[in-house]
């Protein structure tokens, strides 16, 4: 039997389309077969990555520690003298200036002492005035032999008497004083006052003797401050070493929980003079100016001191270098386009997220800073150029 083409069934003007889509469909396998296998299993071209050499610069080594602004002075305003409180002389939270004028408790039973002071010692002077008169006769009576011995030795003591009252009038009268004058309670620091404990019109007590006088405010200084922290025995050493080589700059660089970089600049004080047995710590105390009052006493900030001079270094991006167990590796990059992982020493960071490398790299190695998860040891890749600190 004799077999006819598909479109002979078809009706005559349908036949000329179906030869012509035959054709195309035969035109496209011809095509396909005549295609080099060699392109069908063509390897993916190598992934982009983008690489540089480590930036070479100078730099110190640092170590921060978490820490809290202080107060050099701290006061306690209390009460020398008791009576009323009679007038205030601030706003709670003000600035004040040494010798500012804050209470005044009132004066007038001071004053009446101070005056009963003074009248008495008026009286004492009277009083050894005339007994040196009296002495001065009997001496001079003494000399003829009109009195006895015993009475120009009474003479004697009359005014040596005397002479001890106008001394003890004398310490009356500066007691009156002071008295009157702790009435007056001023600002034995500068810095920024608390709340006044107490309102006008009550009574305080005495602070004299063993009492303890009203607590009235408090007044902490502001300029400088100080910044105490802790830290361990090991960066206590390495700084002691850092000390020792000959550096006279110890610095340190502070700056608040809000803040980026290290704005305030300060200097180191004070160490104390043993570890702590129970944390294995010691106090450190830095001190700065805070003249624009930016930093209030209590904040909690963080500081930065230096462990080493000046010196040359090969620095990375943080984001290029990988773990791998305990060791720390960078991938780069050969000429070949080879990804070859290196070993490094890493030291300690500094700003800009970068980097110290140690031992493991050169300063031409090409260190992959972007792309690392396209890039696979031993693998290539299409190396681009970057730069460390903007790793396009």
């Amino acid at each position: 039997m004799q077999m006819r083409p598909v479109w002979s069934s078809l009706p005559r003007r349908f036949r000329p389309l179906a030869a012509v889509a035959a054709i195309g469909v035969a035109v496209g396998l011809l095509w396909l077969l005549a295609s080099p296998s060699s392109n069908r299993g063509q390897a993916p071209m190598a992934p982009p990555v983008t690489v540089s050499a480590p930036l070479a610069r100078q730099v110190v080594d640092w170590n921060d520690f978490s820490g809290q602004f202080t107060p050099i002075d701290y006061v306690e305003i209390r009460t020398r003298v008791g009576g009323y409180l009679t007038e205030l002389h601030f706003t709670d939270g003000q600035v004040v200036a040494k010798g500012d004028l804050l209470f005044v408790i009132d004066p007038r039973p001071y004053e009446i002492a101070l005056a009963s002071a003074r009248a008495k010692l008026s009286q004492a002077g009277s009083s050894q005035t005339f007994t040196k008169r009296q002495l001065g006769r009997a001496e001079e009576l003494r000399q003829k032999d009109y009195v006895a011995q015993s009475v120009l030795d009474q003479r004697e003591d009359e005014s040596k008497g005397a002479g001890a009252g106008v001394v003890a009038a004398r310490a009356a009268v500066r007691d009156a004083e002071l008295n009157l004058e702790f009435t007056h309670v001023v600002a034995p620091v500068a810095g920024r006052i608390g709340a006044r404990q107490v309102s006008l019109g009550n009574l305080v007590a005495a602070g004299g003797g063993n009492g303890v006088g009203t607590l009235l405010t408090t007044i902490v200084s502001l300029d400088p401050i100080w910044f105490t922290f802790d830290i361990s025995e090991a960066d206590y050493l390495a700084f002691q070493r850092h000390i020792r080589g000959g550096s006279t700059a110890v610095a340190a660089e502070i700056r608040l929980p809000d803040e980026t970089g290290w704005p305030h600049k300060g200097r180191i004080d004070f160490i104390d003079n043993q570890i702590d047995r129970s944390s294995g710590t010691i106090r450190v105390r830095a001190v700065l100016d805070n003249a624009d009052h930016a930093v209030t006493p209590g904040t909690f900030g963080r500081v930065r001191i230096a462990i080493s001079d000046p010196y040359d270094a090969l620095l990375i991006p943080d984001a290029a270098i990988l773990t791998d167990q305990s060791r720390k590796i960078v991938l780069t990059v050969a000429e070949d386009g080879t990804v070859i992982p290196k070993p490094i020493v890493a030291g300690a960071e500094q700003a800009d997220g970068l980097r110290v490398v140690r031992e493991g790299l050169g300063p031409a190695d090409r260190v992959i800073i972007n792309g690392l998860l396209r890039a696979r040891p031993g693998a290539k890749v299409t190396p681009q150029p970057g730069t460390i600190g903007n790793p396009g």
